[in-house]
């Protein structure tokens, strides 16, 4: 394991690498050969770190970064159609100052909440391989070493929740939206990824996502 004690250092090791050569090539690949409607931007084109409130109660773990979202603007959660539900059920819960994320410059600033996840680059067809994972799960790792004052952890998506409960050991814990577990001192809650696979389709809608941070809520005013 890394020893990363900051989240300054934990930052730079992810920017810096290219553990995954697979990965490295997809990011700066889609970086050059850009879609039209983002034809005169400059992508960022490199892993992506986490972001939020160092003083947290609250950590959110999607995926990867989306090839055009965050692997664009350089932030998670981004520039793209799941960054549009997150950042505005944050927004509608109190946990963020506006209701949208379009780039690093925008104002955003998140409340109680640190955003993180699986994979720090932007893998094709946006299924990472479980090496890949293997390799960015120290990372996360250390992230939530450092997040001493979380007690909710979101998990986005079934590989997210399967990820996060093998880094920490946790068996025979089932996915499905708006699972919730006791975990030692923190409730780990699963949900559907609010990508558009998922929201087109209505597998999840608008108020089944917003219970989320809902329940997040009540967890933490119960905790208080």
């Amino acid at each position: 394991m890394i020893n990363l004690v900051t989240i300054d250092s934990i930052n730079r090791e992810i920017i810096n690498c290219t553990q995954c050569k697979r990965l490295v090539t997809y990011t700066r690949l889609v970086g050059k050969n850009k879609v039209r409607r983002y034809s005169d931007e400059v992508y960022w084109a490199r892993p992506v770190t986490g972001f939020g409130d160092l003083q947290a109660n609250v950590l959110i773990i999607g995926l990867a970064p989306g090839a055009h979202g965050a692997n664009r603007t350089g932030r998670l959660f981004t520039g793209d159609h799941s960054g549009q539900w997150l950042m505005r059920a944050l927004y509608e819960t109190g946990f963020s100052n506006i209701p949208r994320s379009t780039s690093t410059d925008d104002g955003l600033i998140l409340n109680n909440i640190f955003i993180s996840s699986c994979i720090r680059c932007a893998p094709p067809s946006n299924k990472p391989l479980n090496s890949e994972l293997a390799n960015c799960s120290k990372y996360l790792i250390c992230e939530q070493d450092l997040l001493k004052k979380v007690k909710v952890v979101i998990t986005l998506g079934h590989t997210s929740f399967l990820t996060y409960c093998k880094i920490n050991e946790l068996r025979k814990l089932k996915f499905y939206h708006l699972a919730n577990y006791r975990v030692n001192d923190r409730h780990l809650i699963a949900s559907y990824h609010p990508s558009r696979q998922n929201t087109n389709t209505r597998r999840l809608t608008w108020e089944m996502w917003l219970e989320v941070f809902k329940l997040t809520k009540i967890i933490l005013s119960n905790n208080n």
